[in-house]
């Protein structure tokens, strides 16, 4: 198979959107909107169904009219689509779907729930990259998958020609270090709140799901970090940390979604076992999100 002609980049601030449901269906001219309004904001491109986009609650085929629906809406927008399983050969079904027309790239997670050997973790991502058309994001974020990806197997994987970053919410600052050191993969923040800290080390950029709201300011904080203009981006950031926080105090996405809802653009709705935030944090939500508005 052969690899795209110029190096693959994924720097830059992306959106890891969350999916707009109603009636327990997917909303899709919400989703619709919902990409159009981040589009012109500054943004190196959307992640679709990810974690915050409750991809796990949703089937096949509901995440491929998500895929076309953003595809769509913001066609210019490059597009990473995440993917996870735990069966290699229908995960390797799934890959095969999926070229340079439909998504930049492939963002994907250790199988959850198997916790495999470092061997087993290298040859899952081998045969993936192998398998995929398109260029290959790790996701290391061992609080959901139960195995952590070691830095030993992050850098042999390296090696890989499709294999180009890493999703970094494995909360070990030493091996977010060590990879940007090494140079090989783009590292993006996963963790919202360690976006500051890793972009500060080297890091080439985030997915960001607190970047839903006040987007412009996020991009622009992002590009300040990599122009090494830390006391600018500093100021953009630290009014940001107190709802970066409030958006995490309850599993994500539902504090996002509950903000949203509230600016109108969609109706406050996760699919079980997932739950909407509760009524007193979505009011400190409320009131966070008008204090950066100020500063």
């Amino acid at each position: 198979m052969s690899l795209p002609s110029s190096p693959a980049d994924f720097s830059g601030l992306w959106i890891p959107l969350v999916t707009p449901l109603r009636g327990g269906q997917v909303d899709h001219g919400a989703l619709a909107a919902l990409c159009r309004r981040l589009a012109p904001q500054g943004i190196a491109g959307l992640v679709v169904c990810g974690s915050t986009g409750e991809a796990a609650a949703l089937d096949e085929t509901e995440q491929a009219a998500v895929l076309e629906t953003v595809a769509a809406a913001a066609p210019a927008v490059p597009r990473i689509m995440g993917l996870s399983g735990q069966h290699l050969g229908r995960m390797l079904e799934r890959v095969r779907r999926f070229g340079p027309d439909r998504v930049a790239g492939l963002l994907v997670s250790a199988p959850s729930y198997i916790r495999p050997s470092q061997a087993g973790l290298l040859a899952w991502f081998e045969a993936i990259a192998d398998a995929s058309a398109v260029p290959v994001l790790l996701y290391d974020i061992p609080y959901r998958t139960g195995v952590t990806i070691a830095p030993e197997t992050l850098l042999a994987l390296a090696a890989h020609p499709r294999i180009v970053a890493v999703k970094d919410c494995g909360g070990d600052a030493g091996k977010t270090r060590a990879l940007i050191a090494d140079g090989r993969l783009q590292v993006l923040a996963g963790e919202d709140a360690q976006v500051f800290a890793t972009l500060a080390e080297g890091g080439a950029g985030a997915i960001a799901a607190s970047a839903h709201l006040h987007t412009a300011r996020w991009a622009r904080m992002v590009a300040l970090l990599r122009e090494g203009r830390l006391a600018e981006a500093r100021r953009l950031w630290q009014p940001l940390q107190p709802l970066v926080d409030a958006l995490f105090a309850e599993p994500n996405p539902g504090p996002l979604k509950a903000l949203l809802a509230q600016q109108g653009e969609m109706a406050n709705e996760l699919r079980a076992p997932m739950t909407c935030a509760s009524d007193a944090l979505a009011r400190r939500l409320a009131g966070l999100l008008a204090r950066v508005s100020v500063q």
